[in-house]
């Protein structure tokens, strides 16, 4: 029987994307994968500045082609692509254009098909193991492991494997949820959307022009057309109406509305729903994207992005469990943390304009940016000291100031580096007052850990700028290994040596 740490069942974007980060970790997995390649149909392109952080971190930002700072994502009603254009549509009402350096990434538009090959390499380089074409048939959890009979396409051959925990990235219809009868809330499956993928490099050259999304509107044709960037298009229909290849062709001329040649590659079908797991969590079981929130396309990219962050949270307590730093209670705050994330990011899709018109009732919570959504959203558990609840739920990063439970901030610091490059591997204490070095290193040696100390050797301008962007006088912020900020004290304290370690122990809850 094979045996390994962590099985990841399902090796589409968050699969693969668990995987790089635990390989990254030194952690060995393996990936389960019943398909043998990427899927024809690209899906997801729209990937936020968050998701690039984490692939900055481990080594993969150089590698997928970022946009322009200055882009925003432009949406128009239009008789046809090369017709009558009508207006613009916001995705956030009244949201207005950011252009101050909130990450040193600018996000990804890159077709999912082309971006998991890149997540592959990167995932054998670190020491994964894919196996693509094997399916699952069961699994049994037991007390101190789970354990997965796979079958490999073709063959026949089936073949048991053992780990210690098992990410379940299968997809909406989690075979894994259903198994353990995890049920699901939300607004519910709304519409079935189908979509055809067609070649049409000519039709690139409208892309000039800013937009990219087009709400297509004529007589006898409603349809949402855009493109992957590379020549190919896709036209998504939500009549539910089955359609041959000579009706396919007459949409996607229609929807052009100029005679340039297109050819078809493909074409889909897929549930658009709003659906939350009641729990992400059963045991040593651990349900990761779609498995977890089933959520629509957005402008904002809440599907996949979320899914992303999901596992860079899951990720780094696997490794501190397994390593023997952290008991097992710290995989108890994978649900607290990212289910309201998930709730989070359900109530904003259905309160846009969007798909607010899905809903018999409309919801009334106020709408908040994509940068809310994708920086400034905030961790409570009980290994985040200091997240109460008069906190909003996420803001603006510039209206954060150091609170514990969000995103760390970016500074830039020189020689093109940010300060989110302190943080991937350890807890990281951040601050301005050189007193905490020797403080920081008197605790670690306490708890045989180690726990570097950043920003005591910055100038006096980039202390004073990191001490404002997170809240700090004389004081320090303790930043785990995903970059959330576990603990700060504002001012230095009475005995701060006990008072960091204390603080440390119940933020990494150490063995």
């Amino acid at each position: 029987m094979k045996e390994v740490p962590v099985i990841i069942l399902g090796g589409s974007l968050v699969g693969l994307c668990a995987s790089v980060f635990l390989s990254w970790r030194g952690v060995a997995n393996v990936v389960i994968e019943k398909h043998g390649a990427s899927l024809a149909h690209p899906r997801a392109m729209g990937f936020t500045e968050r998701t690039l952080e984490y692939f900055r971190m481990v080594g993969l930002a150089d590698e997928v082609p970022q946009i322009p700072a200055d882009a925003r994502l432009r949406r128009v009603k239009a008789e046809s692509l090369f017709g009558s254009w009508h207006q613009e549509s916001l995705w956030t009402p009244g949201q207005a254009v950011v252009t101050e350096s909130l990450s040193p990434c600018t996000g990804a538009a890159i077709a999912q098909d082309k971006l998991e090959p890149l997540l592959r390499e990167r995932a054998v380089e670190l020491g994964s193991e894919l196996w693509l074409g094997w399916e699952m048939l069961d699994f049994q959890q037991g007390q101190d492991q789970v354990t997965l009979r796979v079958r490999k396409a073709g063959s026949g051959e089936v073949q048991s494997i053992r780990g210690a925990y098992l990410i379940a990235a299968d997809g909406a219809k989690s075979a894994v949820r259903e198994a353990l009868g995890i049920g699901r809330q939300g607004c519910g499956a709304l519409q079935k959307v189908r979509s055809v993928i067609f070649s049409c490099p000519a039709a690139d050259a409208m892309l000039a022009k800013g937009v990219q999304q087009f709400d297509i509107s004529q007589p006898g044709l409603d349809a949402f057309l855009t493109s992957y960037g590379d020549g190919r298009w896709v036209l998504m229909f939500t009549d539910d109406k089955a359609r041959n290849d000579a009706e396919l062709t007459d949409a996607i001329a229609r929807a052009l509305g100029k005679a340039v040649p297109f050819s078809i590659i493909t074409t889909g079908q897929w549930q658009l729903a709003g659906l939350i797991a009641d729990s992400y969590q059963q045991g040593r079981v651990f349900l990761a994207g779609d498995a977890a929130h089933q959520l629509p396309p957005t402008r904002g990219g809440f599907g996949a992005n979320t899914g992303i962050e999901d596992v860079a949270n899951l990720s780094w307590k696997l490794a501190w469990v397994l390593a023997g730093r952290s008991s097992p209670a710290l995989l108890d705050s994978y649900n607290p943390e990212r289910q309201p994330i998930g709730w989070l990011r359900h109530q904003q899709t259905f309160a846009r304009p969007d798909y607010a018109r899905y809903l018999a009732q409309p919801l009334h919570c106020p709408l908040l940016g994509e940068k809310a959504m994708e920086l400034g959203q905030l961790y409570r558990s009980a290994v985040v000291l200091g997240a109460g609840d008069e906190l909003p739920a996420a803001q603006h990063p510039q209206d954060w100031a150091g609170q514990p439970g969000v995103r760390a901030p970016h500074l830039w610091l020189g020689n093109n580096q940010s300060s989110l490059d302190w943080f991937g591997y350890g807890f990281v204490l951040v601050a301005p007052d050189g007193r905490w070095r020797d403080i920081g290193d008197t605790a670690a040696r306490q708890l045989r850990l180690a726990l570097p100390v950043q920003g005591t050797e910055l100038g006096s301008d980039d202390k004073a700028a990191l001490g404002k962007a997170f809240g700090l006088e004389s004081g320090a912020a303790l930043v785990r290994p995903d970059g959330i900020i576990a603990w700060r004290c504002r001012e230095m304290p009475a005995d701060a040596v006990r008072v960091l370690r204390e603080a440390w122990q119940q933020a990494a809850c150490l063995s």
